[in-house]
This record gives C-alpha cells, structure tokens and sequence, in this order.
C-alpha cells in the first residue's frame, strides 16, 4: 500500500505540474492585454508599455513562468494586477462560500441518489421505479442554470420562502443568515447531480441483483437484506466511488455557473471577473487551486476502491511483489 501511495503522489505531483504549464501558457495565447485594464482609455503606448512593466509582462514568457512557478513553491499565488493584493487570501476568502455550497449540495446528491437508484433497479418493473429512470434521464438533461432560475422564480420571488440571492456581507457570522442564502443553490446543483448519480446507482445495483454470488446468498438461507448489506453493497459501491468522485470534482468546477446565477461570492464569481479583467494571476490562482482540488478528490476516490474492493487489493499486492 505505501508503494502505491508513493506512486500516486508522484503521479499527482506530474499531473499537477503539466496542468500548471498548461494553464499558464494557454492564459498567454488569449487575445486581450492585460495592462488595458490598468490604464484609461486613450492611453498612449508609452503608458500602457509603463503598466506591462509594473505587472511584468513585459519580460519573456519562459521569465514568467519561472517566476509563477517559484511563487507556487512557497504557497503563493501571486497578487492582483488589478487590485495588487495577494490573490491567495482573496482565494482562501472565496473558498468560505464554494466548499460548503459544493460539500452540502454533495451530500444532499447522495442521500437523493442511492436510494432512489437503489429502488430504480429493484423495482424496475414497476411503474415507479420506470418513473424514477426517467425522471433521472429528465434531470441530466435539465441545464443547472434554468434550473436554478426555476427555484428562485417559484421559492424566491412568488412565494417569498428564500433569498433569490446574495451572501451576507460578514459571511459566516451569521450562520443562519449564510445557511438561508445557500439553501437554493445546494438544492440546484444537488437535484442536478442526483439526477446522474442515480443511473449509475441503478446500474451498480442491477448488475449486483443479477449476481451469482448474491443467488449463492440467498440459496443458503440469507435474506434479501442480509445478502445485499453483506455482498452486494460493497461490490455496489465500486464503481458508484468512482463517479462521486467525477461528480464531486464536477460541481466544484461548476460553480461559475451556479454562483453567477445566485450572485455568491464564490471562486466562480472571482474567476469570472479575473476573466474579464484579463487578471492572470487571479485566473491563475483559481484555476490552480481548483485543479488540486480536483486531483486530490480523483486520489482519494482511487484510494477509497481499492480499500474496498479485495480483487483491487490483491492487484495492488500482487504487483508490488
């Protein structure tokens, strides 16, 4: 197992690093120039040659990234150009908003998903378990944007229940404030990922349904519910693992879209002003911490299967014989 780890960890630390050059030279090809948004209209070239020089751009390319790459090494994201102020901080500030809006709409997704997958695929003769498949098939096609437009339109402005949006201005010092802010949010994007999620759980569960092993179970004197908790959940939960994982790592990514609707101050709502200020280092930051994120949560989902799963444990020691 810690030969694994390490080989993980390696691969993550690569991943990581071409994600990090990627990201920095594509931000380079987009057209637009950042010192126009540092100085006035009409300015003259020596004027906007005067602000490439105050945010650096002015040096070659491979100078800069050199440059980036040694800040990343000490935790810094670079500053703002801007506001210059440290872009990691504005980050950090940010993620009060992104990670519990992403971790509760997560954990909403799965309580809606595992069991109505569950009850899809055992009852997928019945008409409401063919109602539950296709409501899923519904919501994956459902964009989270209108969705959420739907929500505001109906709990926000007809019948008053909710915010339509915002965050309170000192955040979390009010919690009851900040949770009622979120409530719409997390339930846009947890009906739009439970939508997805539960055809991969009635999938799982089908294929666990028509297993020798589980029959094997129930010849022998097991019943239905003991079978499935002693064998069939498990071997359920492989592959659902590895699509919680694509979704969680999809919904923080995703984020842009649902704070821009509900105007959170978010990550998204920073990475899409940096955008639009051509603010490279915020853009950077942003995308840089998303982009761990993103990895560490592929990591962990990796590291959770082969925990459960045996034949991937023997796999693991097997080849590391």
């Amino acid at each position: 197992m810690l030969s694994y780890l390490l080989r993980r960890l390696g691969f993550l630390l690569v991943s990581l690093a071409l994600a990090s050059v990627v990201l920095f030279l594509l931000l380079r090809t987009l057209p637009g120039d950042p010192a126009n948004a540092l100085t006035s209209v009409g300015a003259t070239p020596e004027q906007i040659e005067a602000a490439r020089q105050a945010i650096g751009t002015d040096k070659p390319v491979p100078e800069q990234f050199v440059h980036w790459l040694s800040q990343l090494a000490t935790g810094d994201l670079g500053t703002s150009f801007v506001s210059s102020l440290p872009v990691a901080p504005e980050v950090t500030a940010r993620l009060d908003v992104t990670l519990p809006l992403t971790g509760a709409a997560f954990l909403l997704a799965v309580v809606i998903a595992v069991p109505a997958g569950f009850l899809a695929a055992y009852r997928s003769r019945t008409w409401y378990g063919a109602a539950l498949s296709a409501v899923s098939q519904l919501g994956i096609a459902v964009p989270v944007f209108w969705l959420g437009m739907i929500l505001v339109a109906v709990f926000a402005l007809n019948l008053g229940w909710l915010p339509a949006g915002g965050f309170p201005q000192d955040g979390w010092a009010d919690p009851g404030a900040a949770f009622e802010a979120l409530v719409l949010p997390v339930i846009t994007v947890a009906l739009v990922m439970s939508a997805s999620l539960i055809r991969y759980v009635r999938s799982a569960t089908l294929d666990v349904l028509g297993s020798d092993y589980l029959r094997t179970a129930r010849a022998l004197g097991s019943s239905f519910g003991r079978a499935m908790w002693r064998h069939g959940l498990r071997n359920a939960s492989v592959p659902v693992i590895s699509v919680l994982g694509m979704e969680l790592a999809s919904t923080l990514l995703g984020a842009v879209v649902v704070e821009s609707v509900f105007a959170l101050p978010g990550l998204g709502s920073l990475l899409a002003t940096g955008i639009a200020q051509h603010d490279y280092p915020v853009i950077q930051g942003v995308l840089f911490v998303s982009t761990l994120a993103v990895l560490l949560i592929g990591f962990a989902a990796d590291l959770v299967q082969r925990l459960i799963d045996p034949r991937l444990r023997g796999r693991l020691s097997g080849g590391a014989r």
